[in-house]
């Protein structure tokens, strides 16, 4: 059966089996993400858990934020492809970046907030004052320079869980270990 704009119309039941195979390995396909239902309830759902996530990172509380990720979460640098997996991984990925950048502040630009998660584009300043080990920030010594970047980040929803499945993060930079050198 197809819903608005040709999509196909998918339950609670459905979303949760297509949640399962994505978990698998297997990946829904933009159409049946399309498909699933936005509720003023889940809308708030998604907002609120957005808003904790965003002050725990501003607030740097690293067990804040993790409690915000499913256990399978990913976070992804899509110009580089480097991965982050799980909550170690999410651990890791932000004691990373708060290690190269510790003064980050974000700026949001703008936000979209649907069924299939979040998407925000956001202004990043800070200063490089360290090594990111073990992704490509680790041969980079910290110049002290301020860096200014736009970032688009996505935040999946898992409805299964009802948490974020981590992020996936553009830049407008060709390189990010090139905007501090």
């Amino acid at each position: 059966m197809l819903g608005q704009r040709g999509c196909p119309s998918i339950g609670i039941s459905q979303l949760s089996l297509l949640w399962n195979e994505h978990q698998e390995g297997k990946t829904t396909t933009i159409q049946e993400r399309l498909g699933w239902k936005s509720t003023p309830e889940l809308h708030e759902k998604i907002r609120r858990l957005w808003i904790k996530h965003s002050i725990a990172e501003d607030r740097r509380d690293l067990d804040g934020l993790i409690a915000t990720l499913a256990e399978g979460c990913v976070y992804e640098l899509m110009k580089t492809g480097e991965r982050w997996e799980g909550h170690a991984g999410a651990r890791s990925f932000y004691t990373g970046f708060l290690g190269v950048f510790p003064d980050a502040h974000f700026d949001l630009t703008d936000i979209v907030i649907g069924p299939q998660g979040v998407f925000e584009v956001a202004t990043l300043t800070g200063h490089h004052q360290g090594r990111w080990v073990g992704s490509r920030w680790a041969d980079v010594p910290p110049t002290g320079q301020a860096i200014t970047m736009q970032l688009l980040i996505y935040f999946p929803w898992n409805p299964s869980a009802e948490l974020f499945d981590g992020e996936k993060i553009w830049t407008d930079l060709p390189d990010l270990a090139s905007s501090a050198v």
